[in-house]
């Protein structure tokens, strides 16, 4: 895998975590209070990172082929579970996500919610609601850099494309104080998930012993191949007419 196709997958997966870790952020100060969600959101970019730096160098310690295995599975886990969400949605047999109404919900779930805070938290939902958000969103940023970075050998790689991501994703939620609902998520899941079942039948495959013709030239077959199949199931549905072909909205969730 060259340097830019790593720096590339490695921004869209991002990417598509940091619009969601936005999104609550700014339900949580917009609704609540900007100094608790505040609070929250860098209590928990500390935690991640002492997680990160205690189980980060435990990765790189693995046999290569053994953590091409573990890693590759994992990745077809992932990747098959957005491309399925993505064909799903693309097909109009599950409504597409709106990060709009994403947002309109955790608002009204935050206004609704009682008051009160604790110690030098003011607002203690407000704290825990970004908290969350960031943790978890974020994990799973530390989990795609560090799997794709050791598993190409090219870390500072994979951390630039994950920080020019988030970045970017959180520079335009703070210009726009608003939810990114611009973004074409559906698209930026459907590409996330092909690369990511295409790296992983690669590396699981490479894991359990076998080898690809051409080594990493493969994936120039293995990607478009699964794209092409998902959008072919996505056609083949599409023309079934999904539950949610008829409706206006797209249908249920």
């Amino acid at each position: 895998m060259t340097s830019y196709v790593l720096f590339v997958t490695v921004f869209l997966a991002c990417a598509v975590e940091a619009v969601e870790a936005v999104t609550i952020v700014l339900a949580a100060g917009a609704s609540r209070h900007w100094g608790s969600a505040l609070q929250g959101t860098g209590s928990a970019l500390l935690v991640l990172a002492v997680t990160v730096a205690a189980l980060g160098p435990t990765v790189g310690q693995l046999p290569l082929g053994a953590l091409r295995l573990v890693v590759g599975a994992l990745l077809l886990v992932f990747g098959l579970q957005w491309l399925r969400k993505a064909v799903l949605r693309g097909s109009g047999y599950k409504a597409l996500h709106d990060e709009a109404e994403a947002y309109a919900k955790q608002v009204a779930a935050a206004r609704a919610a009682g008051d009160g805070g604790r110690g030098i938290v003011r607002d203690w939902y407000a704290f825990t609601l970004s908290f969350k958000g960031v943790f978890l969103e974020g994990l799973e940023v530390a989990f795609i850099v560090v799997t794709f970075g050791d598993n190409q050998r090219n870390i500072p790689i994979a951390v630039l494309g994950a920080a020019a991501a988030v970045v970017l994703v959180t520079g335009a939620g703070i210009a726009v104080r608003a939810p990114l609902a611009r973004v074409p998520e559906n698209t930026m899941k459907f590409a996330v998930g092909t690369m990511l079942t295409a790296f992983g039948i690669f590396w699981s495959t490479e894991g359990a012993g076998a080898h690809w013709p051409g080594s990493d030239a493969a994936l120039l077959i293995l990607v478009p191949a699964v794209a092409l199949l998902a959008a072919a199931y996505t056609a083949l549905l599409r023309r079934t007419g999904g539950p949610a072909a008829s409706s206006p909205v797209g249908g249920t969730p």
